[in-house]
């Protein structure tokens, strides 16, 4: 993804650039430690085996530090670099914003929070009948990098975004909502986008009880937006058939006969 104005508002001279100028210190530590971690879990099986968050450890066998130790553990390489790049994009700028200490409380609160939704999620489901198991694994910093995409989204909404697949660009404030759409189309049956969820929920309350929330969308503010997008579509396809107009009269007056 690309990030048109990194430093601010778009201004002159501003472009297009490939993520933050400034990697802080914080995000290059969680970077490092995730790293180290996903290197000797697959040395150590038993990283994985007591790190991962099992719904049934967590809640009937006491296995409480599994929602904290989840989120350094991923499934395999490109697991962690996906995680990790959109960590880097999206967290330097904020980490640079609210400093480390803040940075990372929330960054931590988010991941921790989702690995508790993640080990609850099961026995809630079942209790509506929803047939679900309790002994399926869980691994990633999904959650908490979520969290940090959502406090960047309501930070700078209006800020560009290109996307790399698909080739577009958009408003930060629409990033969750395509990631929620691009990982349910792309993801497949192995994506627990409960974790994700969860680490939306959970920023967003984190957020919410900051009063920083402000640039979150209501109804009402979304049907203003699609009024003004509608409006901009048929006013650049007026603009269009003016300027096919004016260049059909300009060759016709430039015609020859012969």
């Amino acid at each position: 993804m690309y990030g048109r104005g990194y430093g601010g508002k778009p201004g002159p001279g501003m472009g297009m650039s490939f993520g933050p100028p400034v990697t802080p210190p914080v995000v290059k530590q969680l970077m490092i430690a995730s790293a180290v971690i996903y290197v000797a879990s697959n040395f150590i099986q038993e990283i994985q085996v007591y790190g991962s968050v099992y719904p049934f450890l967590v809640w009937q066998q006491g296995y409480l530090w599994q929602p904290f130790t989840y989120m350094w553990l991923h499934g395999n390489l490109m697991h962690i670099a996906m995680n990790m790049l959109v960590l880097w994009m999206f967290g330097s700028q904020l980490a640079l914003v609210w400093g480390p200490k803040r940075f990372l409380r929330y960054y931590l609160l988010c991941g921790i929070g989702a690995g508790f939704i993640i080990a609850t999620y099961p026995y809630l489901a079942s209790a509506v009948g929803i047939s679900t198991r309790l002994d399926i694994p869980t691994v990633g910093a999904s959650g908490a990098v979520y969290g940090v995409v959502l406090a960047y989204s309501l930070t700078w909404p209006d800020r560009t975004i290109m996307l790399i697949f698909p080739p577009v660009a958009i408003k930060a404030i629409w990033i969750i909502p395509v990631m929620f759409f691009m990982t349910h189309v792309m993801g497949g049956g192995n994506v627990s986008e409960i974790g994700h969820l969860g680490g939306v929920v959970v920023g967003w309350l984190y957020l919410r009880r900051a009063g920083q929330t402000g640039a979150m969308l209501s109804v009402d503010q979304l049907r203003a937006r699609w009024h003004r997008y509608r409006m901009r579509r048929k006013l650049r396809a007026v603009q269009f058939e003016d300027h096919a107009s004016r260049k059909r009269r300009r060759d016709e007056d430039h015609r020859t006969f012969h």
